[in-house]
């Protein structure tokens, strides 16, 4: 009797100090998203992207299409910086945390096509597995994020920002690069040398006023 008392005690002050930022029974996806984001007026399209995993597995064709910008014409010289990093990717399926991202993209208003691959940091790494294993300490009562999420960046002049959401949701950066210019062009030289679409009319009239703003991704 003195025994099982005694395991009542213990089980019952273990759950006093379990850890209230503990994620373990969340619901989670085992995969990882990947997502685009552009800079205002300064549009993409995403040709192939491919991932090398932390085991060294590559994965191809891992995303690719339209990335998530504005066009606000507020009248402002919003194209500088960026504005939010997206809020939906593609399941990256099969692959563990990234190692390496491959990207090729056309950078429609220059119009440029670009491509690299990229190094991902270990802390980048880290919070994405720390984003659906951890609850966001100002608001431990909701469940932890479902599925961990990278975003890059694409922005004229080759440019190519990451970040990652940590458990509260925030967007952080962990990487930049510069891609090198293509030599095939757009679709590797499969399209005659045309862009996905032309460049939009509140695009021109953006440009005509302030210019691309190289320099400030």
């Amino acid at each position: 009797m003195k025994f099982l008392v005694s395991l009542l005690c213990m089980a019952f002050m273990a759950g006093c100090h379990a850890d209230p930022l503990s994620a373990k029974n969340d619901p989670k996806s085992p995969w990882w998203e990947l997502g685009f984001a552009e800079p205002y007026y300064m549009k993409v399209w995403v040709e192939d992207t491919a991932v090398e995993d932390i085991k060294g597995k590559t994965f191809l064709h891992t995303g690719g299409g339209s990335a998530s910008g504005g066009q606000p014409e507020d009248g402002a010289e919003s194209a500088r910086g960026w504005h939010g990093v997206g809020s939906n990717g593609k399941a990256v399926v099969g692959a563990d945390l990234p190692k390496r991202i491959y990207v090729r993209w056309q950078s429609i208003v220059e119009p440029q096509t670009y491509s690299v691959w990229l190094e991902i940091p270990e802390d980048a790494r880290q919070l994405m597995y720390s984003s659906v294993n951890r609850r966001c300490a100002a608001a431990p009562e909701q469940e932890a994020r479902s599925i961990s999420s990278l975003y890059l960046g694409l922005a004229p002049g080759g440019v190519v920002q990451v970040w990652v959401r940590n458990s509260c949701h925030h967007p952080i950066k962990v990487a930049r690069a510069q891609a090198e210019i293509e030599p095939m062009g757009p679709s590797l030289g499969k399209n005659h040398g045309r862009y996905a679409y032309p460049v939009s009319e509140k695009s021109k009239r953006y440009i005509e006023k302030y210019g691309i703003p190289y320099g400030s991704w």
